[in-house]
């Protein structure tokens, strides 16, 4: 499942790249994913938006069987 969920962030990273930020997978256990937003990412009013719109919705698409994403 990693494999899954680095090659979907992989689609998703240049969108946070042409606006200088960045997503790194920090872990998935159980269906939960757990990412770190760095770069402009990072301490963003959007990031809240970014993760729920944008990467767990994402995530949940490509990979099925995940439950949730988490930010740390």
């Amino acid at each position: 499942m990693r494999e899954k969920v680095e090659a979907a962030l992989a689609q998703i990273r240049p969108a946070l790249m042409a606006d200088s930020g960045d997503v790194q997978l920090v872990g998935v256990n159980d269906g939960v994913v757990t990412v770190r937003l760095t770069g402009a990412c990072h301490g963003c009013p959007m990031a809240a938006m970014t993760l729920q719109h944008g990467v767990e919705r994402v995530l949940k698409e490509q990979v099925p069987e995940v439950k949730e994403v988490v930010a740390v």
